[in-house]
């Protein structure tokens, strides 16, 4: 088995400890810090994914994976940034007005670094101003709002709205996600996309940068 093949196999068991010291190998081995990145941890992450997606695995397993990812991604970033690798895009995320929920958008979070995705968190309870705002500063491709109550999920439409007014519908497309959103909402309110789960937010975003 070949060092990028380990490194995604310990990833997929959550093995942090290990994924590391194999990250570590696969540099000192002279392997492409590109490679170590698509055929090592993204490749792994891509399977927890799916696996994710058909409910062969649940939060926790994908909560250790991720956790495994980034030990690996602490050696590599320099070495990517020094290599010019860039991200697939950059996207904000937030829990929107009024909402404190953040275990879903976290996942979200995990999922997206997990596809290639350069995350800014915006946290929880965020206005929609601010989120346009990140968008702005980061030179975002994508916003991603999260919701878990019925009452709160309102306020995705004022991101939509936020957007148009800073002149930036097309250059900056809008996802949504959480447990009382739907794709009928997410129509309603003319947001770009919706993903029912985690693990579909990260397909969702590369078909909409596509």
């Amino acid at each position: 088995m070949s060092v990028l093949d380990e490194i995604k196999e310990n990833l997929i068991k959550g093995k942090a400890k290990e994924v590391k010291e194999l990250v570590d190998k696969a540099i000192k081995e002279n392997v492409k810090p590109v490679d170590i990145l698509n055929k090592g941890l993204l490749a792994g992450m891509g399977i927890v994914g799916e696996r994710f997606k058909k409910n062969e695995v649940y939060v926790p397993e994908v909560l250790i994976a991720a956790r495994a990812m980034k030990s690996g991604m602490e050696l590599l970033k320099p070495l990517l940034a020094k290599a010019g690798v860039q991200p697939l895009a950059t996207i904000v995320i937030g829990t929107v007005k009024g909402d404190l929920h953040d275990i879903g958008k976290n996942l979200v979070g995990m999922m997206l670094e997990g596809a290639g995705f350069r995350v800014v968190d915006a946290g929880i309870n965020v206005e929609p101003a601010k989120m346009v705002e990140l968008a702005k500063e980061n030179n975002a491709q994508l916003i991603g709002g999260s919701a878990l109550l019925t009452t709160t999920m309102t306020n995705m439409k004022s991101i939509v709205e936020e957007v148009k007014k800073a002149g930036l519908a097309g250059k900056v497309k809008v996802m949504i996600g959480g447990a009382p959103v739907t794709q009928a909402f997410s129509d309603e309110i003319g947001a770009d996309g919706y993903a029912p789960d985690a693990a579909s937010a990260a397909d969702l975003a590369k078909k909409l940068i596509a």
